[in-house]
């Protein structure tokens, strides 16, 4: 079977690295976490003071160090998912923490921040047998992916996945906190002025609202192989 891509966009907290990762293995694909790229800018832009403590952003000093950074995926021993790699360091686990989650729409609707990532992604995707997920894979990113999936689920929903995720990290974790950065979260999402979050016109939505693990997961399995036998059918 012809290898493809596999594009899969949606709203902040719908599980869609969880799904990608998940399918990427059962199918034996690279999976790429594009979130992951902006939250590991965001971190640094934190940690370096480039993101001040009134939260006014120093675009020009961002510009001149975004060409430096280095991010990588190396997938982890034990889980087997990828780990994020900022400059050679795992910053897996720092990347999901709230300060980042908090700041990183505004750092990922800064223009050249997303031009300079999107190159990276396409570079990273040139060989297809990929699974990418992310706001504008399937729109900016892999425009002509053969599936593209948009998902979605309800606020409260996802902003409880969020706070039961963090939890169980034994995380502080105030739900109202959660829910307001979902809500605020989507509003930048969607209205940024470069690759604004928008369902693709070809893209398959999948509300996992009310969808256990198991059953998003047989849907997306179904979903790659018409795709794959329909790109089969195309080529032959």
């Amino acid at each position: 079977m012809k290898r493809i891509t596999i594009a899969i966009d949606g709203f902040s907290s719908c599980g869609k690295s969880t799904m990608a990762k998940s399918l990427a293995r059962k199918i034996g694909y690279t999976y790429i976490d594009s979130g992951a790229m902006y939250r590991a800018v965001t971190l640094y832009c934190l940690d370096k003071g480039i993101i001040a403590p009134d939260g006014n952003i120093d675009e020009t000093r961002l510009r001149d160090c975004l060409g430096k950074l280095y991010i990588s995926f190396i997938p982890n021993r034990l889980t087997g998912s990828p780990d994020t790699y900022l400059d050679g360091v795992n910053v897996e686990e720092d990347i999901r923490q709230m300060r980042v989650s908090s700041q990183v729409s505004r750092i990922s609707a800064i223009p050249f921040v997303r031009e300079a990532l999107v190159r990276q992604q396409q570079s990273m995707g040139k060989n297809k047998g990929v699974v990418m997920d992310g706001r504008d894979i399937g729109t900016t990113v892999f425009p002509d992916a053969e599936l593209k999936i948009f998902v979605t689920a309800d606020a409260q929903t996802r902003a409880m996945r969020r706070y039961n995720e963090l939890k169980a990290k034994g995380d502080k974790a105030n739900f109202d906190d959660i829910l307001h950065n979902v809500i605020e979260r989507d509003r930048i999402d969607q209205t940024r002025k470069v690759s604004p979050l928008r369902k693709a016109d070809d893209a398959i939505t999948l509300d996992n609202s009310n969808m256990s693990v198991k059953q998003q997961d047989e849907w997306l399995i179904e979903q790659y192989r018409k795709a794959a036998a329909e790109d089969n059918d195309r080529k032959d």
